[in-house]
This record gives structure tokens, C-alpha cells and sequence, in this order.
């Protein structure tokens, strides 16, 4: 079974991009360096729940 989570702009909050992950614990969130249609650049993205 798989949980939803997002991803979000570090810079401007914006969370543009959803994700499916394994519901497995684990340590730390996922931080992926994306690009932000808002900011118009990669950033780093960071998940949120």
C-alpha cells in the first residue's frame, strides 16, 4: 500500500509535485533538487505530508 506525499519549494513554499511512497519508516524525508515553475529555476524540494 502506498501513502501520498508532496513535494514543496524550499524558496517560495509552493508544492509542485506529488509523489506515491512505500508506507515503510524511514529516517528522513526525500529533498530533490526540482524545478519551480514559480521561482522559474531548480530548487531544492522538499517532501511534506
Amino acid at each position: 500500500m502506498l501513502k501520498k506525499a508532496g513535494l514543496a519549494c524550499t524558496v517560495c513554499g509552493s508544492r509542485n509535485y506529488s509523489l506515491q511512497l512505500s508506507r515503510t519508516a524511514k529516517e528522513k524525508r526525500i529533498e530533490v533538487k526540482k524545478f519551480c515553475s514559480r521561482c522559474g529555476k531548480h530548487t531544492l524540494h522538499k517532501e511534506t505530508r
